[in-house]
């Protein structure tokens, strides 16, 4: 029996595909169906970034595939229901990026309080324009961190050294887990009231989609800064530009977009919209951290180890069952 095939659909960090030399990589570009088709026709197992969709096609194109790693957190672009249909196993690198989010995040609240971007832009232009962009001190504000999973609770610790009130939001999280990052859980009612900044944390589901809208936006005060690097879709981006276009809250600070690529998105056009095109996990530690965590879960999968990372583990099981 010869070496397992592993295809490697998307561009991975060399170190990490270095864990894998006793397996046969098969590189294609898993942006092209059909290349990627050709490419599992035998393969074992199958590595992806976000470029790659894996539809139910795909998974029928790989009769012999056992398991489907995303180096990264999010699995939009894999259809979970179908691989398990198929007995395909689902992984990911839940925590590969959260500190590299996490930065990010600090470092657009204070982007967009200061206008850096646009300061910088003006300056390039020709225009020393000192008055126009005066900003506030980021001390004495209230931040409100809606969702203090890994990447919340990171902010959070990052920014109690700016002397900041913390309030949070999160019905998974007991009070003293709070206190202990320094925050106060309060309903969301009150954190949008309340806060001069809300940053978003929390995974896209049916029941966060439009979770900040035309509603919670009205509740803000004419302060709010609202950060966004968790997921397009939780922020309404229509209520978003009406509460803009109405002077109604001090402006935004936008990773994430319902629609991606957001090329001509129309909340690009305020000025007081700070914007970066989904750059959460784009360094160069979180790249290879994803990396490395989706090839242990491969080599965990090909192994017959348990895979700590897998999304479907219990719907598999289940499936199995009802065949037994």
């Amino acid at each position: 029996m010869g070496e397992p095939v592993v295809v490697v659909a998307d561009p991975l960090a060399p170190e990490a595909l270095a864990d894998l030399r006793d397996c046969e990589l098969r590189h294609c570009d898993g942006r092209d169906p059909a290349e990627l088709h050709r490419a599992l026709a035998d393969a074992e197992a199958l590595l992806i970034r976000s470029g790659t969709v894996v539809d139910a096609a795909a998974l029928a194109a790989a009769p012999r595939l056992r398991v489907v790693a995303r180096a990264g957190v999010g699995l939009d672009n894999v259809d979970v229901a179908a691989a398990t249909a198929a007995g395909v196993l689902v992984a990911n690198a839940p925590l590969s990026n959260v500190l590299s989010v996490a930065e990010l995040t600090v470092g657009l609240i204070i982007a967009a309080g200061r206008h850096i971007a646009p300061a910088g832009a003006a300056l390039r232009d020709g225009r020393w324009e000192r008055a126009r962009f005066q900003g506030r001190e980021l001390a004495g504000s209230t931040v409100g961190i809606v969702g203090l999973g890994h990447v919340g609770a990171l902010v959070a610790r990052r920014l109690a050294a700016f002397d900041v009130r913390l309030v949070a939001c999160d019905p998974y999280v007991p009070p003293r887990q709070a206190q202990e990052l320094g925050a106060r859980l309060v309903p969301l009612e009150e954190l949008m009231s309340v806060s001069d900044v809300v940053t978003v944390h929390v995974p896209r589901t049916p029941r966060t989609l439009g979770l900040i809208g035309e509603r919670e936006l009205r509740l803000a005060r004419p302060s709010l800064i609202l950060v966004n690097t968790a997921r397009g879709g939780i922020v309404d981006e229509n209520a978003l530009a009406v509460a803009l276009k109405e002077e109604r809250i001090a402006g935004a600070a936008l990773d994430v977009f319902a629609v991606e690529p957001a090329v001509g998105n129309a909340l690009l056009a305020f000025g007081n919209v700070t914007a970066t095109p989904h750059l959460g996990a784009s360094t160069r530690e979180a790249q290879e951290r994803a990396g490395r965590e989706a090839v242990r879960a491969v080599r965990q999968a090909l192994s017959g180890e348990p895979v700590p990372a897998a999304v479907n583990t219990a719907a598999l099981q289940r499936s199995s069952d009802r065949r037994g």
